[in-house]
């Protein structure tokens, strides 16, 4: 084994916290997405950052890759090791370290997922915002820029990051950001992290911003006849300035899948799920104002949710839209591939995808954060039948394409990974390099992540 002397120098230092065994390793190889089962060559389980500080730089004695791993729910193959190496799996540092009620933000480790936070949040009258679908890690989140359903009103992983402790390729462990809601003190460096892919350091601790529990909350599902009319009835709600804390779009096929795996009836057409939150008068304004332009573009079937039970389940069937349709063509695997376009460009965008599904050999149900631009297609293939697994791939590609034709990016919330490396060059150009040059320069060994996000080298 190449990374062997390493990984005999962390035995040492983290006795049976390091994992060489065939299920974990395995475990850790591999996927939610396409990507064939790449296992590292040690798992580690550090509990302090001093810890995680300590494996990078034994790691960095070695030339030894270091992966950073949460829950493995991302899907562009981020947490993979391509070339062996460490994964460093960080589920012992899980802890909520501080709520500061009155400042409405909250100190924790990477391994807390969302679901954890907001279940330590639920006396305070607060929560945390950011709901990519899966319980994702927030390390994993913040390292991916995530988002999800509610990013339309409460933002990104970007917009609701504020600091960040990190242990860079040397194994120092650095600041960055403050809890103060602004700063102009020197280059933005939570922003740089924030998206990194674990490309340039191993966060070990971050602080998030909270929001208030809104006083109402009201979720909706309403049917159109075809995909264009629901698009447009979210770039007419948009442009109104009608506030939702939710938008999402999903197609007929999804439909029919939710209907089989959840045992809803929804008519096998395009639907809007959508959810307002505010001051009941105000929620109860919103709606209507929503429910009057959806009807303008033909809308019928609204169905309102009020209780929390029956928004649980509304929502909980989106969440769980890659499952049902992963169940829908049962042995099937798949490419999702999300991208995001200028909200004028969006019907475009949806239109020209749903064609190209249409005249594939294979299934690509659609599904949309579609509020901010930002649509996926499960694209279904049969892992042993090389044709259909080419054809899912050039459905992605020439969605990539599209979305950069129409002045949007290659993907909105699901990063570059390995999976979308490809497109790096003609999204960005030269601003590729820079970014190349700041990995040399805070990783000149190549040692954190690599094979994700700048050139390969």
């Amino acid at each position: 084994m190449r990374n062997a002397a390493a990984v005999d120098e962390l035995a040492t230092l983290l006795g049976n916290r390091l994992s060489r065994s065939k299920s974990d390793l395995d475990l850790h190889g591999r996927s939610e997405s396409h990507f064939p089962l790449t296992p590292p060559d040690a798992v580690a389980y550090p509990e302090t950052a001093e810890e995680v500080a300590e494996i990078v730089k034994i790691c960095a004695r070695h030339g030894c890759p270091v992966v950073p791993w949460g829950v493995g729910t991302s899907l562009e193959g981020h947490a993979l090791a391509l070339t062996g190496g460490v994964s460093v799996d960080f589920a012992r540092m899980n802890k909520v370290l501080k709520v500061n009620q009155e400042d409405m933000d909250a100190v924790v480790q990477p391994g807390v997922t969302r679901e954890d936070l907001n279940v330590e949040l639920r006396a305070t009258g607060l929560f945390f915002s950011v709901d990519p679908g899966a319980n994702a890690t927030l390390g994993g989140m913040a390292m991916t820029r995530a988002s999800g359903t509610t990013a339309v009103r409460y933002g990104t992983m970007r917009d609701n990051v504020l600091a960040m402790e990190v242990v860079l390729a040397d194994g120092r462990i650095i600041r960055t950001g403050t809890r103060a809601r602004k700063s102009s003190a020197g280059y933005d460096l939570t922003g740089l992290m924030v998206g990194s892919e674990g490309t340039l350091g191993l966060v070990t601790e971050m602080t998030v911003k909270l929001h208030g529990q809104p006083e109402a909350v009201s979720s909706a599902v309403c049917s159109f006849d075809d995909m264009e009319a629901a698009v447009n009835a979210v770039i007419a709600t948009i442009q109104m300035g009608i506030p939702m804390a939710r938008i999402e779009f999903v197609d007929p096929a999804v439909a029919a899948a939710f209907n089989a795996y959840a045992g809803s009836t929804l008519p096998e057409t395009p639907h809007l799920m959508v959810e307002f939150h505010g001051s009941e008068q105000g929620v109860a304004e919103d709606a209507e104002r929503f429910r009057e332009i959806a009807d303008d573009f033909g809308a019928t079937g609204f169905e309102w949710a009020t209780q929390p039970e029956d928004r649980k389940a509304l929502w909980t069937m989106r969440h769980n839209a890659h499952f049902a349709c992963l169940a829908s063509r049962p042995g099937a695997r798949a490419i999702v591939t999300d991208i995001c376009v200028p909200i004028s460009k969006l019907a475009e965008a949806v239109e020209e995808t749903r064609a190209d599904v249409a005249a594939a050999s294979i299934p690509g149900p659609i599904v949309g954060h579609v509020g901010d631009g930002n649509f996926h297609c499960i694209l279904l293939f049969m892992e042993d039948d090389p044709k259909e697994h080419a054809e899912a791939k050039a459905i992605a590609h020439r969605m990539v394409e599209r979305a950069l034709r129409l002045g949007g990016t290659s993907t909105g919330e699901h990063g570059i990974g390995a999976g979308k490396l490809d497109y790096m060059a003609e999204e960005h150009g030269e601003a590729w390099d820079v970014m190349g040059t700041l990995k040399q320069a805070m990783d000149p060994q190549n040692i954190l992540n690599p094979g994700k996000m700048v050139k390969p080298r």
